[in-house]
């Protein structure tokens, strides 16, 4: 097994934080930048319970790149007041590192998110869960080439707007 250097490490958490802080910021714009350009980039969120069964069931199946910029558009421009706002904020730890390809890491980390609903004020936990990342490092930038968020729990406290 090959070591991944601490400077392809401290790449792969500044990704993280940068899709992590688009995020909590709602800038959708800064959240598609995460995402390769390339067609295949996907964006998959299920639940835990799901993959258990082996179902293909997915909350929202962003399944290339086409699908994920359409997401952006949805939220920023045709559902754009329609819903009561709501704030994030991520946290987020790597637990596996894999090189599988030149400059391509397979990365698992948990994340907890918690919310404040605008009308209320009152934090709370929103989703507990795992992301399984392919990541791409290169000199042009550095990119998730798919993203797959597990959720803990099948039932959501709060309906979803946002990607997690």
């Amino acid at each position: 097994m090959r070591t991944i250097s601490s400077e392809s490490l401290y790449r792969i958490d500044a990704l993280q934080n940068a899709y992590i802080g688009a995020l909590d910021a709602k800038d959708m714009d800064g959240w598609l930048a995460t995402f390769s350009g390339d067609e295949a980039a996907s964006y998959i969120c299920t639940t835990a319970e799901s993959v258990k069964a082996d179902f293909p069931v997915a909350m929202m199946l962003d399944d290339c790149r086409g699908r994920i910029e359409d997401r952006v558009t949805f939220i920023t421009k045709m559902w754009a007041g329609t819903y009561q706002d709501y704030q994030t904020r991520h946290l987020l730890q790597r637990i596996a590192c894999t090189e599988v390809g030149e400059n391509q890491f397979e990365v698992r980390s948990n994340f907890t998110i918690s919310y404040v609903q605008s009308h209320t004020g009152t934090a709370e936990l929103f989703l507990t869960g795992v992301y399984l990342d392919r990541i791409q490092l290169s000199e042009n930038g550095d990119v998730f080439l798919s993203k797959k968020v597990i959720t803990d729990s099948p039932v959501f406290p709060h309906y979803i707007v946002y990607p997690l």
